[in-house]
């Protein structure tokens, strides 16, 4: 299913965006050496329950998963790169961790991700491979203007991603977003211009670049969910929720700080 949401509905995306990236801001700003997941979840489902909104991963449940997933946020760990699902670890100093939330609030949903090392020891590969992902994720909504392509979109994410070094997984990718968390179409983290569907105002998406340092391959945890890399290397992840508008693509889950 693909939607284009009219007006009054984007206004509502952009209330939960921005609950989203206040949340992700929030929870990075608590996440030091000695924060156990578990307590990052428990802060998750607060600050939600506070707003009025829901977390769409809960009661996730889609075919690749051993679901429900039961939390209400993704903490993705060094070589852990997506459906992280929280357990009781503490975080150490330098560790890589990647935070990916959806919430739903008034019938619309956005999601975000972001990627940083914790504490004061601060390796440069990781450091390097997590701007590697924003300028990926930065390119693709750039590219995501009304008559592009999703092959436009995903060309863009892989071009800088592979330029920085980085293999390209396609399994998992970028997605449509609106009344529920996962749509079509899907957005491919690589891809030939000029291809795929037509973006029209109103369309909303979820951008999602990801890396892993020296592989393309993912491995599944016992827990069904967490996906690795492969080789045990580190990984990131970087994500926004945008719309596509007559004059290009805003993004909805941008923090306040960082809004033009």
């Amino acid at each position: 299913m693909i939607e284009i949401l009219n007006p009054a509905l984007l206004a509502r995306a952009r209330d939960t965006g921005a609950l989203v990236a206040g949340i992700l801001q929030t929870l990075k700003g608590r996440s030091t050496a000695g924060t156990n997941l578990l307590d990052i979840d428990r802060w998750t489902e607060a600050m939600i329950v506070e707003a009025g909104a829901l977390s769409c991963y809960v009661d996730y449940e889609p075919s690749f998963g051993r679901g429900p997933f039961g939390r209400h946020i993704c903490t993705a760990v060094n070589d852990a790169v997506l459906h992280g699902r929280p357990y009781d670890r503490a975080l150490a100093d330098g560790d890589l961790l990647t935070l990916d939330l959806a919430v739903s609030r008034d019938g619309v949903a956005a999601d975000a991700a972001i990627s940083f090392v914790v504490g004061e020891s601060k390796p440069p590969e990781s450091l390097a491979m997590i701007r590697a992902t924003e300028r990926a994720l930065a390119a693709g909504i750039a590219a995501a203007g009304p008559g592009a392509r999703i092959g436009d979109v995903s060309h863009a994410i892989g071009t800088v991603l592979s330029e920085a070094g980085y293999q390209v997984n396609t399994q998992f990718g970028g997605h449509g977003i609106g009344s529920t968390m996962h749509q079509d179409p899907h957005v491919p983290n690589t891809g030939r211009p000029g291809r795929g569907y037509v973006l029209r105002p109103g369309l909303m998406l979820a951008l999602e670049p990801w890396v892993m340092a020296d592989t393309a391959d993912l491995v599944v945890d016992a827990d069904g969910w967490t996906l690795r890399s492969a080789t045990g290397c580190r990984t990131a992840h970087s994500e926004h929720t945008i719309a596509v508008t007559d004059y290009g693509a805003e993004i909805l889950t941008l923090p306040k700080q960082a809004q033009p």
